[in-house]
């Protein structure tokens, strides 16, 4: 865990040769925080030396003063003082919100010259390029106000502003990292903390369109601010819940400073369709960066670049549990025991007991380390477990019909269920831990069971089995050593896994999928006969939740920013490549789906497979180390959860007869 350094003292005032400016009521003001009125102490003086000279003589037409393009009391120390004061006592960690920043022409000039200027968007996530420094003359030329608002941003009085509220120490003015942002439907941004590199201020300034309408909570967009706590291994991680949110408004101004394990925030989905009005959460964001080399302030220490987010993901930290040394492991190449098959034969359709279909899978296996087995549970259980799934996601307003398109982050928990985070790795429910000594619910035949007994068969009973370990070792010539296994709830508008690996050994993934298949409504052409459905959600990736498997990390590349477009991924039923690295091609990937980003920017060469949700699949995968592994989030437009028995084996070689066909 880095260390942040101490809150460096406010500059000293500069009176010499200067008019001291007017010093504001201690009222409410257009600039003042949203929050400043709750503040339990306000200092005894203004932080000095961030007040222009220049600011009641500002000149709107003066391209040189960077002080008329803020709103007319931004510089006011009363103001200064009120924010400082904000800021100290903001939770869940230190924020400021500035209600108007930037004069309203200057602004609204800058959102025509966003919306007008297509071609320096990205195609599909609609991101202009991240530095108007390397845009050309002529794009240049048309984002005159756009650059004057960076150059006012980066100017030496709004860093000192900035230094004199957050206490953050010298900030570049050089450096300048800024961009704009354009999130559509279903856009969003995951758990980060904003921590890479240089950077010491965040922020981020609104521009929601259209800007003389209101934005309303309800069509998401809110940023979203964690509380934090410390974790199993003592660093600081986020709670699954966020305690501040912060919907869109135009010209607020928001700014933290990136602290790493502290400053955790998120970016709800937007829900809002575009429609006539053109609706869209467009802002400017970006960081201010420490004093860089030659610049006065500079502390060469700061060299030392903060952590980045993706270090923390750099493995799953998996809890296994071991067999029991009374149960002896499988014997290479030997079938199942009659006691196995009457045991697998409880959960499992017949067809997979078959000695010629394992050895058939087995024979797959071998040549593609990956196998999806579909209707793989037996079809009474298959069912049972269908039906319950769905008045589950009913019960808990997540269906189709639930009220509110963007769920609570409690959705989904109760009745047997409860978060599991940190959210910065992952977010999704698992089952609760039963009651000690508590009845026991397996009953016979097993598709007598409730449908959430049966996810806790499944869980506890046939993947930890004796005879799951004998199948397992039969289809992949693999021993399973120790096994780790849980039922996961992927609710949508919340639920997802960011990309974690194993740097030093192979792992073996089970994963049963139990994602009901959505019901469409039967379409018949005018003879009367019925026509061929075309796939929707799940089966077209628009609702995210693959599992998704990615070649490692290129080491210059660095997962910054969690950000997602409404451009969805086409659907990809099956397997891509062999998620074995022996049989994969090495390469490595940008901001793509497998980090933090959760863009749609991927690496075609980096993805070695994807498998989209379904009802009923078993998938097994080979995983070499270092291949990284996620499950895409979950948009809030899907039409109910993801469900899956997800199991993670570790494993030991088994030797196979190469003289038996």
């Amino acid at each position: 865990m880095a260390k942040t350094h101490p809150r460096s003292p406010s500059p000293e005032l500069k009176t010499a040769g200067q008019k001291r400016p007017k010093i504001g009521h201690d009222g409410e003001s257009p600039a003042t925080s949203s929050t400043a009125a709750t503040a339990t102490t306000v200092p005894a003086a203004p932080p000095a030396a961030v007040i222009p000279a220049s600011a009641e003589r500002a000149d709107p037409q003066d391209p040189r003063d960077v002080v008329a393009c803020f709103s007319p009391d931004l510089f006011e120390a009363g103001n200064v003082r009120r924010l400082a004061a904000s800021y100290a006592t903001n939770e869940p960690f230190k924020h400021a919100l500035v209600e108007r920043l930037f004069r309203e022409d200057l602004l609204q000039r800058v959102k025509d010259e966003c919306l007008g200027e297509a071609p320096l968007y990205r195609e599909g996530d609609r991101h202009l390029q991240a530095s108007l420094s390397y845009l050309t003359e002529q794009q240049l030329a048309l984002l005159q106000n756009l650059a004057r608002l960076r150059d006012a941003l980066y100017s030496a009085e709004f860093r000192e502003l900035l230094r004199a509220v957050t206490g953050c120490g010298p900030l570049s003015g050089a450096k300048q990292d800024m961009s704009v942002n354009a999130y559509r439907r279903g856009c969003h941004l995951l758990n980060h903390d904003d921590a890479i590199g240089t950077r010491r201020v965040s922020y981020i300034l609104y521009m929601p369109l259209p800007h003389h309408r209101l934005w309303q909570r309800r069509w998401g967009g809110a940023l979203e601010l964690y509380p934090v706590r410390e974790g199993a291994d003592g660093t600081l991680e986020p709670e699954p819940v966020p305690t501040k949110s912060i919907p869109p408004a135009w010209n607020q101004f928001v700014f933290f400073e990136v602290q790493p394990g502290r400053s955790s925030h998120s970016v709800e989905e937007v829900v809002v369709g575009e429609g006539e009005d053109g609706w869209q959460r467009l802002s400017i964001s970006g960081w201010f960066h420490a004093a860089q080399p030659g610049e006065e302030g500079y502390e060469d220490e700061l060299a030392q670049s903060l952590p980045s987010s993706r270090e923390q993901l750099t493995s799953t930290s998996t809890e296994f549990k071991s067999y029991s040394d009374s149960e002896a492991p499988p014997v290479p190449n030997s079938s199942l025991t009659e006691n196995q098959i009457s045991f697998l034969s409880e959960f499992l359709n017949p067809t997979y007991l078959l000695p010629r279909t394992i050895k058939a899978l087995a024979s797959r296996f071998l040549a593609e380390s990956s196998l999806e087995l579909y209707d793989f549970l037996s079809p009474p259980i298959a069912e049972k477990l269908d039906a319950g799934l769905r008045e589950f996601d009913e019960r808990d307003d997540l269906g189709k019909n639930r009220p509110s398109p963007i769920p609570p982050h409690t959705a989904g928990t109760g009745s047997g269920w409860r978060i599991k985070g940190p959210p910065h790795r992952w977010r999704y429910n698992v089952l609760e831990q039963p009651t000690p000594g508590g009845p026991s619910t397996a009953v016979s035949p097993r598709a007598a069971q409730s449908p959430l007994a049966l996810i806790r068969s499944l869980q506890d009973e046939l993947f930890p089995a004796p005879a799951f370990r004998a199948w397992l070792a039969a289809i992949s010539s693999l021993l399973p050593l120790r096994y780790a296994v849980e039922a996961r709830r992927f609710c949508p508008g919340i639920g997802y896994t960011l990309a974690t690996s194993e740097e030093k050994e192979a792992r073996l993934d089970v994963v049963l999928g139990l994602t009901p298949d959505v019901k469409q409504a039967q379409e018949t052409n005018g003879k009367g006969k019925a026509r061929e459905s075309q796939p929707t959600g799940w089966q077209t990736g628009e609702w995210g939740g693959w599992e998704c498997y990615m070649a490692p990390h290129d080491e210059e590349d660095d997962p910054a920013v969690y950000r997602s477009s409404s451009h969805r991924k086409s659907a990809q039923n099956g397997h891509e490549r062999t998620a074995n690295g022996n049989n994969s091609p090495s390469g490595s990937h940008g901001n793509g789906e497998i980090d933090m980003d959760d863009s749609d920017e991927e690496d075609d060469d980096a993805t070695l497979l994807t498998v989209q949700p379904g009802f009923n699949r078993l998938l097994l995968v080979l995983r070499d180390e270092g291949v990284m592994r996620f499950v895409k989030y979950v948009s809030a437009a899907a039409e109910g959860s993801r469900w899956d028995i997800c199991g993670e084996y570790e494993v030991g070689m088994v030797e196979v007869d190469e003289s038996d066909d």
